[in-house]
């Protein structure tokens, strides 16, 4: 799966769950702070990541995530290892 079409899904969950402006999605966007994400919404995002891109997150793997490019580079890591 490509790097775009990774970012694109997320980005595209992030605008019509949370109701996002899709120009705050930067990679540097800190996702508590700028987004305010707060911690029941990464349920939702982690249940959306298992199911569109196959992989089960653990909690202990996303403690350093904390902006959008974090999560991006994530899922792209996680990907790449399935595949």
């Amino acid at each position: 799966m490509e790097k775009q079409e990774i970012i694109k899904t997320i980005n595209a969950f992030l605008i019509d769950e949370f109701e996002l402006d899709e120009a705050k999605l930067t990679p540097e966007a800190n996702l508590r702070d700028d987004l305010e994400i707060e911690s029941l919404d990464f349920v939702d995002i982690v249940v959306v990541i298992e199911k569109e891109f196959g992989f089960k997150v653990k909690g202990e793997e996303m403690v350093n995530v904390r902006n959008l490019g974090d999560l991006y580079n994530y899922i792209i890591e996680k990907v790449n290892q399935k595949e």
